[in-house]
Formats: C-alpha cells, structure tokens, sequence
C-alpha cells in the first residue's frame, strides 16, 4: 500500500484556506457602502462586516418583523409626532405621513400573503423641494426614529455615473441590507432617502455645458426606484467576494441570496433647486397676467415651488424618465421670523435646549428672555439659511460667554435683548460686576494649586496676603488663569526646595510678593542659603 495521503478536496482546502485570512485579516474592507473612495481603491476601515444570512432566531429581526405587523400608525398620529420637531411645512408633513404609512400597509400585507408582492404596486416615490435649512432632512431623520425599520440616508453629490469616482448608486442598496442586519427580507421593503438631489441635474439643460455624470447617476437611480435587481456583493467588495466563496459548496440549505430586487423600497429624495423659483415664477407671470391675477397676488405666493410641473424638473436638467418615477411632489416653504421663533420655544429639537445643556455642564443656569428670543430669530432670518441660522446667531452670542464664565464664580446668566444686540459689552459689564466674587474664586484657585503642589513634592507653599493679590491682579490683566501663571512661575521650583530641603530639613516654604514677581532668582538666593547655613528664606 502506498504511504501516500489521500489528496485533500481542493474546495474545502481553499475554504479553510479564506477562513483563516479572514481570521487574522479581519477588518480588510472597503470605503463604507462597497464605493472606491477617492482614490478608486479598497482600503481597510474595520468598520462594516461582510453582508451575511442573519439567524432564523435572531431576536432583533423578529423585533423589526413585528414592529411592521403591528405598524398601525394613522397619517395624523405621524404628523402629530412630526409636529413636536418640525415647525411649519404642513403639506409636507401630510405627504410624508400617507407616504409612510401607505408604504408599511401595504409592507405588511405583503408578509402575511407573499402572493400579494408578486402584483403590481404604485410606489408613492417622493420629491423635496425647497430651501435649505427648512427641514426636509430632519424631517425624515424624525420619521427614521419613529417607525425603527431599516431606512439609509446618502447625499447624492457622493455619487458618480460609474463608481469610480465617488460611489456607485447600488451602495445605498447594499446599505440598505446592512442596516436590515443582512437580512434580505427585511431590506427589501426599506425606505432609502437621498438629499441634495438637485446637484445631479443634468447641468447642460441650464448652462450649456455638458454633464455625462449627472446624467448618468440619474439613469442608475431611476432603475432602483423603477424595479431591478442589485448584486449584494459590489465588484470592490473584497471581504464580501471571499465570504461568497467560503460558502460556496458548503451544502448548506439556506444560500445567502446573490442579489435584492427593488420593487417595493421606497424612495424619497430632496434638494434645494435654488434656480428653480424663479423659473417656475417667470412661467406663472407670463400665463397669468391678463387674466384676473395682478402681480402684487402672485408675490404673496409662499413658496414658487409649489407650482412645481414635471416641465420645470426637465428643463432644470432631469431626465424625463427620472421625474417620472417621482409621482409624488411637496415643497417646503421658507421659514418666516415667527417660525424661528417657535422654534427656539417649542420644537423638541431646539438648538437653545442644546445651549441651555451646554451651560449646564458647567453648572451656569442659562435663562433667556422673552425680548432675546424675537431678536434671535429676527437676526436668524436674516441669514437667509433658515433653521440653521439660529446656530449661527445663537453662536455668535454665546461664544464668549462659554469661554469666560465657567472661570468665574457665575452660576446664573440671564440674557436680555441688549447681550444679542451686542454680546461682548454685555459680558464685560457681568464679569465687572462680578469681579468681587471672581477675587474669591481665584484664591481658591490658588489653594487648589498648594494642594496640587503639596501632593506630588511634599512641600508646603504659604502665599501671604500680598502675594495673593499679587497673583490675582495678574490673573486678572493678562487674563491668564491662576492655574497657568503658577505652573509657569513655580515649573521648576521643587528641585530647588529639594536642595534645600536636603541642606536644612525645611519643607515649609512662604510665598511672598517677591517671590510671585521673580520666582526663578528668589529660589536661587534660598538655595544659594542654605549652603551657606544661613536662612534666607521666610520659612517657617
């Protein structure tokens, strides 16, 4: 007989083989979604896994399965729930409530009878429009949070007609899956939101120019929101290809599927369209006028793009059949002064709650008047970025009042209209006034700073009464803290007292006057002292 060993099965062999690279390699994976990245090349981030079959008994998919078989929202009971964040856009938050639930009705018929997701089905695809910082974007975040099911959100400037630069429209479905845990079934159904869709116009239509790209993205897209199926495995996707060939013969009954059909995802995109508004109100002008409508009627028009026609997409540089897969259109309207202001006052998500947090961290009561409020929001409008002007204003007020106050003994500030209208006077009148209290405060800077010292070199330092106020007048003209004036002025200050610790015994050492204005040759006398045997010091 031979002594020769049975030639081992070339597929087990390379499974094994991928197994242990898999092991000691574990986090080689591409840019997040499957996309190439700048560079157009795979790189390690060790963030996602490989996309595999979830568990019969995973307890979180059976959560999301049921969440949707009881999914018994009404359109009201989501715009009610919107109404606590988002301030206005009323038409939007109506078509975004029937959306949702239009959507996770029929989501969850299809799971109680599969033969149902087999019959055609009009997705209600929706379309965003309006300025920025209106709150198209954080009105589907809100609804993300609301309903817990597998949703994704991209940019759609991150896109490229072919994924070489940028990434490939497909990663958001492949995204989709990932954030369903793998699971097919479950991802299937998602909802997949893309913003700033506007920058895939086809920017030739409005400038002349020639925009393959554009053009190119918005053919991808149009596929995914029509019906296609789409390889869960991205030609970049390196872990996922080795993952697919450690289980490829591995008998197992349950295969990972090799692709995700898109039929029933729903698709809700936004963007700005800043030129749109005046195009659609040039139109409206000149078939207006003439018959019964002045132009003083058509200027009290909240927003143009309400008037938006499946026209005004095409010439704005979208591909007819993109529009068309877009049936459903709402435009946000541009917040007005008042609506800043309700902002501010009574949407959960208010960046003042955010200021008031931030503030109590360092244990300051921040409290603002009614007056101030107005003057926000009048100067938040004036930004012109809507919502997102509050931050810019609020930011310009608070800024040097988080920077000075938690130094000081102030543990309430109240803001009146004056601090908005001009911050830094309004500061610098409170730290006056509070300058009393602040002496206190940074004295007991200085004895926390003893402490600190007496603690890591076992030396005693006594500052008398005039060089307390040595200190804190210092403190006080350079605006530097007690803290960084002592560590500069006394940095080396305990090799010295340890020669002249050694020489005499003494650990106890007085800071005087003279010593806080010249620390380095008063320790240099003491230390020059104490080997002479006589003291120089006014130790105690």
């Amino acid at each position: 007989m031979s002594d020769e060993k049975d030639p081992k099965n070339p597929i087990e062999e390379l499974q094994k083989n991928l197994q242990d690279i898999l092991k000691q390699g574990k986090g080689f994976m591409p840019f997040p979604g499957g996309g190439l990245g700048n560079m157009g090349a795979a790189a390690p981030t060790g963030n996602e896994p490989a996309i595999e079959k979830p568990e019969e008994d995973d307890p979180e998919r059976d959560e999301i399965l049921q969440r949707i078989r009881d999914f018994n929202f009404k359109p009201k009971e989501i715009r009610d729930y919107l109404d606590r964040f988002v301030i206005q856009q009323k038409e939007a938050k109506k078509v975004i409530s029937v959306a949702i639930c239009d959507h996770y009705n029929h989501v969850r018929s299809c799971l109680k009878n599969p033969e149902i997701q087999k019959k055609d089905y009009a997705k209600q695809n929706t379309i965003l429009l309006g300025p920025t910082g209106v709150g198209k974007t954080y009105l589907m975040r809100n609804v993300a949070k609301l309903i817990g099911v597998p949703f994704v959100k991209a940019d759609a400037t991150k896109f490229s007609e072919t994924g070489y630069v940028g990434g490939d429209v497909e990663d958001l479905v492949r995204d989709l899956v990932k954030a369903a845990n793998g699971d097919v079934e479950l991802a299937q159904y998602g909802i997949i939101y893309i913003d700033e869709i506007d920058k895939v116009a086809n920017s030739s239509n409005q400038s002349g120019g020639r925009d393959v790209s554009g053009r190119g993205v918005q053919i991808n897209l149009l596929k995914l929101m029509e019906e296609t199926d789409v390889n869960l495995q991205s030609q970049t996707d390196i872990m996922g290809q080795m993952q697919a060939m450690m289980n490829m013969g591995s008998g197992s009954k349950k295969q990972q599927p090799k692709s995700i059909n898109t039929r029933h995802m729903l698709f809700i995109v936004s963007g700005a369209f800043v030129t749109m508004e005046d195009a659609i109100k040039k139109r409206i002008k000149n078939t207006s006028l003439g018959f019964g409508q002045s132009p003083e009627d058509m200027e009290d028009r909240d927003s143009y793009l309400n008037e938006a026609e499946t026209k005004d997409f095409i010439d704005y540089g979208f591909e007819p059949e993109f529009v068309g897969r877009l049936p459903v259109r709402v435009a946000c309207n541009p917040l007005q002064s008042s609506d800043l202001l309700e902002i501010l006052k009574t949407s959960e998500g208010s960046i003042l709650n955010q200021y008031i947090s931030d503030f109590s961290g360092y244990e300051i009561d921040l409290n603002i008047s009614e007056d101030s409020l107005h003057e926000i929001a009048a100067k938040a409008y004036k930004e012109k970025t809507g919502a997102r002007g509050l931050l810019t204003v609020l930011e310009r007020v608070f800024r040097n009042y988080k920077f000075e106050l938690p130094s000081t003994s102030i543990k309430k500030l109240d803001i009146e209209k004056e601090a908005v209208l001009d911050p830094d006077t309004s500061l610098k009148r409170l730290l006056k006034e509070n300058m009393t209290d602040q002496r206190g405060v940074l004295q007991a800077e200085i004895r926390a700073f003893t402490q600190r010292f007496a603690e890591k070199y076992s030396f005693t330092l006594k500052f008398t009464y005039d060089a307390v106020e040595t200190l804190i007048d210092e403190s006080i003209d350079t605006d530097k803290t007690i803290r960084a004036l002592c560590e500069k002025k006394f940095r080396d200050f305990h090799h010295g007292l340890t020669l002249i610790s050694r020489n005499t015994g003494q650990i106890e050492f007085e800071i005087n006057k003279t010593v806080v204005q010249n620390s380095e040759k008063e320790l240099s006398s003491w230390v020059v002292a104490s080997y002479r045997g006589t003291d120089n010091t006014t130790s105690q």
